[in-house]
């Protein structure tokens, strides 16, 4: 979905009383911690919409040899889950525009996270639409680092 027809999709679970969990990442090389993650997140709600970063933004995260796969293909792959409603790619390195925009009901994040040291705007915008915000555990052994690092014989 592009981001407007997002927009209408939460307006239309608004009005049929249904609620909205929302998460971001870069979702580059889907693994086992992404689905424990994303089920988790699907859990806090009764739809799921996943933001993903643009492979430009990856890049600027990431470095250059990121994403290992293209935007709309690590857009369909997620869309392909059944616990997966929605995905909107987003271009910036932060999400609080796009947070602002769908008000979600529930916000998930990595374990690694907390509310301090989530980015200070994309906190704000949860704040200001009342979202949960829950950090959910890594399954350990499972990132997509990792996964590279095996692929490359390290």
């Amino acid at each position: 979905m592009t981001l407007d027809q997002a927009v209408q999709w939460r307006k239309s679970l608004k009005n049929e009383s249904q609620t909205l969990s929302l998460t971001n990442g870069c979702f580059d090389l889907l693994h086992r911690g992404h689905c424990s993650y994303l089920m988790q997140a699907r859990a806090l709600a009764d739809r799921l919409l996943v933001l993903i970063n643009s492979d430009r933004s990856v890049r600027a995260l990431k470095g250059p040899n990121r994403p290992v796969n293209q935007e709309q293909d690590r857009a369909y792959v997620l869309a392909c889950l059944e616990f997966v409603d929605a995905v909107v790619i987003f271009d910036s390195p932060r999400c609080n525009r796009e947070i602002a925009a769908l008000a979600p009901d529930a916000y998930a994040k990595g374990g690694d996270y907390t509310v301090d040291t989530l980015d200070p705007d994309e906190r704000k915008a949860l704040i200001d639409c009342h979202a949960k915000i829950t950090f959910l555990p890594f399954v350990p052994g499972h990132s997509t680092t990792s996964m590279i690092q095996k692929a490359a014989g390290k």
